[in-house]
């Protein structure tokens, strides 16, 4: 897997003060992306075990309030598949931060239903994420004034919660 930044102060993509993890490869190609170039899967650097420790370093200070994944896909299959290990060492290291993660897949109907179905490490990969921003960006429906997202389709939900309910669980704003 390829990542195109990282970033260590964010605020923009999720609650509180975060480190987020732009990986690079897409094959929705969202009409208006604002991150067309990642959707290149060779785009960026390579994710090693240098940068997967750089990360782990940047979310020890007690100010940052998780780790957000975005790119590209992270739901594409070879980037959870290297991100998996990641998301393991984060939970273990760092129990009390969350994990977001944006995806232009639904919850529902690709994640839920096919790809839990298709790989089995998808539950484990679902187990590690505390909130989904899931969807497609929809150019038609940009909302700038959305919290955490661009377009109106797109929802944040709360996945422990919806695991545990058997109901998709949305994310309230403040």
């Amino acid at each position: 897997m390829n990542y195109s930044e990282i970033k260590n102060c964010d605020i923009a993509n999720g609650s509180g003060v975060r480190v987020t993890l732009f990986v690079s490869g897409c094959t929705h190609h969202c009409e208006g992306c604002f991150n067309a170039m990642t959707w290149d899967f060779a785009y960026g650097r390579p994710f090693d075990d240098t940068v997967e420790e750089q990360i782990l370093d940047w979310l020890a200070p007690g100010y940052i309030a998780g780790l957000t994944l975005l790119g590209g896909e992270p739901l594409e299959y070879g980037n959870w598949q290297a991100l998996l290990p990641l998301l393991r060492k984060v939970k273990s290291r760092y129990p009390q931060k969350d994990v977001w993660c944006y995806t232009g897949y639904l919850f529902e109907e690709d994640i839920l239903e096919r790809f839990c179905r298709q790989w089995d490490e998808m539950k484990e990969f679902l187990s590690c994420i505390d909130v989904l921003v899931d969807g497609e960006f929809i150019l038609a429906q940009k909302d700038i004034s959305l919290q955490f997202r661009g377009s109106g389709n797109q929802r944040i939900i709360l996945v422990q919660d919806s695991l545990r309910e058997g109901k998709t669980v949305l994310w309230q704003e403040r």
